[in-house]
């Protein structure tokens, strides 16, 4: 269970909404590998947030700012970090 330590280490509790199948899905996973359903469910928040991380990194451009803005001041989109 390394995944749910390494994780329960620098947790912080939150409410989570979510639909009745959705959750019942979740629920049998956590149930078929003998887990709690947090567990599972910090599974499946770390694996979205690499997913976010690893497509909104900042990209090389081509292009200069004559006024030293960023691409994320420009875009509004704000750059995630991996945690620390």
């Amino acid at each position: 269970m390394m995944l749910e330590s390494s994780i329960m280490n620098h947790a912080r509790r939150t409410t989570v909404t979510a639909d009745s199948e959705v959750l019942a899905t979740l629920e049998a996973e956590a149930q078929r590998r003998g887990v709690p359903l947090t567990a599972v469910l910090a599974e499946a928040l770390t694996e979205k947030a690499e997913h976010l991380r690893q497509t909104r990194r900042p990209r090389l451009g081509v292009a200069r700012s004559d006024d030293g803005a960023s691409a994320a001041e420009l875009t509004g989109e704000p750059i995630a970090h991996p945690p620390s």
